[in-house]
C-alpha cells in the first residue's frame, strides 16, 4: 500500500487538490433512538419522558420543603400552595382574577394577532411590503412594553384600555415578524407553477401562499401567546382590581407565598391549555406540515 506522504506528492505532481486521506473508522455503534439524532421514539417513551419532566421538579420541591433546607416562608410546601389554591377557589376570588385575566389576554393578544397576521402576509408576500413595514417594525420591536406604561397612563388613563394596549404593543410586532418569515418560507416553485396553470395574484395568496402558511402563523401564535401572558403579569400592575397578576402583587405584600405559587400554578395550566389547543388546530388545519 502507497505511504500517505508518498500520495500526498503524487498528488502535487500530477495537479490535484493535496488532500489528505480520511481517517480510519470504526462502525458507529448501536445506539439507543432516544440518544440519536431526530430519530422517533416510542408513544410509550413520550409519555413517560412527559411525566418525568413534571415528576422530578416536583419531587426536588417535596424534598426541599420537607427537609427544612429552604424556610417555608420563602419555599412553601406543595401541600400548603394545594390549599392556598383550594381556599382562593372556594371565595371565589381565583376564578374572577383567572376570568379577568384572561379576558385581557384574549383582548389584546386577540388585537395583536388581527393585525400582525395580514401585516406579516403583506411582508412576507410582496417585496414593497417587505421594504415598507420591516425597517420601522424592526425598530420597534426592540422598544420594551413596560417602557410605554407612563405614556400609556397619560393618554389613556389607568382603566382597561391602557392594559389592552400594553399587550398589544408587546405582542405584535414580534408576530408580526414571525408570520412574514413563514410566509417568505413558501416554495417559489409552487408559486410559479401557479402561475403557469393560470392563477392569478389573488388565487395565487389566497389558494397557495396563506394555506400553505397557515401551520407556521399557528406556530408563531403559539410562541408570542406565551408573551401576551408575561405581559398581562405587567399590565395589571397599572391599578388594576382583579387579575392573576394583581394578586401576586397583593400576596407579595403580605408575604404569602403560598399564595403567589398557587397563583403561578393557575397561569402554568392556563397557558398550557391554550398551548395544547393551538397545536391540535395546527395538526388539524396542515397535516400535511411537518
Amino acid at each position: 500500500m502507497t505511504p500517505p506522504a508518498q500520495q500526498l506528492a503524487e498528488r502535487r505532481e500530477s495537479g490535484r487538490p493535496a488532500w489528505a486521506p480520511l481517517p480510519r473508522r470504526a462502525a458507529p455503534k448501536r445506539v439507543s433512538a432516544l440518544f440519536s439524532l431526530r430519530t422517533p421514539i416510542s408513544a410509550s417513551a413520550r409519555w413517560t419522558l412527559a411525566v418525568l419532566s413534571f415528576a422530578i421538579p416536583l419531587l426536588a420541591w417535596v424534598v426541599l420543603s420537607v427537609s427544612g433546607a429552604v424556610d417555608s416562608t420563602f419555599l412553601p410546601s406543595p401541600v400548603a400552595v394545594l390549599k392556598a389554591g383550594a381556599d382562593m377557589a372556594s371565595t371565589g376570588e381565583l376564578f374572577d382574577d383567572a376570568w379577568a385575566t384572561t379576558q385581557r389576554v384574549l383582548e389584546g393578544f386577540g388585537l395583536a394577532v388581527l393585525v400582525s397576521v395580514p401585516l406579516g402576509i403583506l411582508m412576507g408576500a410582496f417585496a414593497a411590503g417587505q421594504a415598507f413595514f420591516e425597517p420601522l417594525i424592526g425598530l420597534l420591536r426592540y422598544l420594551p412594553a413596560s417602557a410605554f406604561i407612563p405614556l400609556l397612563i397619560i393618554w389613556l388613563g389607568i382603566g382597561e384600555p391602557s392594559k389592552i394596549v400594553l399587550l398589544f404593543i408587546g405582542t405584535v410586532f414580534f408576530n408580526t415578524l414571525m408570520t412574514a418569515d413563514v410566509v417568505r418560507g413558501v416554495p417559489g416553485s409552487l408559486i410559479d407553477v401557479s402561475y403557469t396553470l393560470g392563477a392569478r395574484r389573488g388565487e395565487v395568496l389566497r389558494k397557495i401562499i396563506v394555506p400553505h402558511s397557515l401551520p407556521g402563523m399557528i406556530d408563531a401564535i403559539r410562541v408570542n401567546a406565551a408573551a401576551a401572558w408575561n405581559f398581562v403579569v405587567v399590565a395589571e400592575l397599572i391599578n388594576a382590581s382583579a387579575g392573576l397578576g394583581y394578586r401576586i402583587v397583593r400576596a407579595q405584600r403580605f408575604l404569602q407565598t403560598d399564595k403567589i405559587f398557587a397563583v403561578l400554578v393557575v397561569i402554568g395550566v392556563a397557558g398550557l391549555l391554550i398551548d395544547v389547543l393551538l397545536r391540535l388546530l395546527r395538526t388539524r388545519v396542515g397535516k400535511w406540515a411537518a
